[in-house]
């Protein structure tokens, strides 16, 4: 009878590890305040480019010769990518004016890849307690190690092509550094927002932030390098706006 009990407890507790192979790092379990209605006839937007100035860096090459399993992938670093005086890589945010407002987290997942032992994107942002999807598209193992500052630091390995880690921050921070312990040049950074205005740009510089109600608001733009820009910015109804930021060579 001992071992038959005995037997059962061992089959439960497989069954419960076996579900929590895709796991979820939060601290917090509060539920999000429901978001304060928006008037969609009166929203304006912003849009604009982000530059750069003075000569831009030689790429930095990285060597991933230590694991085969990383392929032939581009060997440098996203760290400081210039495009035509154009500035990748940077999250653009509203800092300041939303007063109040209280926004829930969309219910889309936010998703980054491991794929050729890089991340992908090098950039992503994502509103507080959205979940954020990490994968691993590649035939390695892979760490996951944020390195928050007003959020839960943890650190979790990913066997090749394993089961997606989902995690979730509870507390605005531009920028989070993310890295991968198994593979030291791999590097990319989070920023996490209460708001849904944010982007990201491209190669291209551009970025676009549409469904502002109007208002007076402090407009950011965060670089892992360069630092902080901010400047202010008022949206009359249904208007659409220009706000341009520059970077200089460090």
């Amino acid at each position: 009878m001992k071992f038959a009990i005995i037997g059962v407890a061992m089959l439960t507790l497989l069954s419960f590890s076996a579900c929590s192979s895709k796991s979820s790092n939060s601290s917090d379990s509060t539920a999000p305040k429901p978001s304060t209605p928006i008037d969609p006839a009166t929203t304006g937007s912003i849009s604009g480019i982000v530059t750069f100035t003075g000569a831009a860096p030689s790429p930095v090459k990285i060597d991933m010769s230590q694991d085969p399993a990383c392929g032939n992938q581009p060997n440098v670093s996203e760290s400081l990518v210039v495009d035509n005086g154009d500035l990748a890589n940077v999250f653009v945010y509203v800092k300041d004016g939303l007063g109040d407002r209280a926004f829930a987290p969309p219910a889309e997942t936010a998703e980054v890849h491991q794929n050729g032992c890089r991340y992908v994107p090098h950039l992503a942002g994502a509103m507080v307690g959205q979940t954020i999807k990490f994968v691993n598209d590649d035939n390695t193992s892979h760490n996951i190690h944020p390195h928050p500052a007003a959020n839960r630091q943890w650190n979790e390995s990913q066997p090749p092509q394993g089961a997606p880690i989902e995690s979730r921050f509870d507390h605005p921070e531009v920028l989070i550094p993310v890295q991968c312990n198994q593979h030291p040049w791999m590097r990319m950074y989070l920023g996490i927002v209460s708001n849904p205005f944010f982007a990201v740009t491209g190669t291209d510089g551009k970025f676009d932030i549409r469904g502002l109600p109007p208002g007076t608001y402090t407009l950011a733009a965060a670089h892992e390098r360069l630092g902080e820009r901010d400047l202010k910015i008022t949206i009359g109804p249904k208007e659409s706006k220009n706000a341009d930021f520059n970077f200089s060579a460090p």
